[in-house]
């Protein structure tokens, strides 16, 4: 089981496959994801990666985080979020993890927050019918109708669908397919949706359903300082 990665969506674009037709993506970017720590059976009683991503003022991170970046000489991130891995999956504090990581084909699972919609009516927010446009009905058209029984039980059971908060909630999309990545970029293209909004953090991981293809880079596909980026390519020419 190896680590997952912490990503920015960008927003949606559209690529084309090799007989020309279009295929909607998700473009997602990496913000300098690190590991900031590591959690080992001996010590902690599970293993796990801690990674970061994005950059946060040190200012506004709470002491012990900053001792804790401070320790490792990493900048305050803006995102944490810890993966359970598998004992050789561990990585070096420090590390610092590519879009390479993954490989187009593979199957993966994103895990976000959706798009808040405020208080929503129960026929935008459970797909309700409503009521007839006609005979008899008025005013009351979009209304959810009855929610509750007779005398016996005489109330309205926990967990009625009815109007509410609309989004806002963490939701994980299963076995979305990578289209392909750019490691110099650190952009990743998912087919379809994700969960999210532009700007937000999503979490992607190797799907839980399908096995991991043979040729991913384990323990992780890591960022390398031998790879010369296009900064430095320009100071060449």
């Amino acid at each position: 089981m190896r680590t997952g990665l912490i990503a920015k969506k960008v927003g949606m674009s559209r690529v084309f496959a090799a007989d020309g037709a279009q295929v909607p993506v998700t473009v997602l970017q990496l913000d300098g994801c690190q590991v900031v720590a590591v959690r080992t059976k001996d010590k902690n009683g599970y293993t796990a990666v801690q990674l970061g991503s994005g950059k946060r003022k040190a200012k506004n991170v709470v002491k012990p985080l900053r001792g804790q970046y401070a320790q490792a000489k990493i900048e305050p991130k803006a995102k944490l979020v810890e993966f359970r891995v598998a004992e050789d999956a561990l990585l070096d504090v420090g590390a610092e993890l590519s879009a390479a990581h993954f490989i187009a084909g593979q199957l993966v699972d994103v895990v976000g927050t959706t798009i808040g919609k405020g208080y929503a009516g129960a026929m935008k927010r459970w797909n309700f019918r409503g009521l007839e446009a006609s005979h008899g009905v008025s005013v009351s058209h979009r209304s959810p109708g009855s929610t509750g029984n007779r005398q016996d039980p005489g109330r309205t059971f926990k967990g009625k669908k009815m109007a509410g908060n609309l989004g806002a909630e963490r939701v994980t999309q299963q076995s979305l397919k990578i289209v392909s990545t750019d490691a110099e970029r650190g952009l990743i293209f998912i087919r379809g949706s994700v969960p999210g909004s532009k700007g937000s953090f999503v979490l992607v991981s190797d799907s839980k359903k399908h096995p991991r293809p043979k040729d991913v880079p384990f323990p992780a596909g890591l960022k390398t300082s031998a790879q010369p980026t296009a900064e430095a390519e320009a100071k060449k020419d």
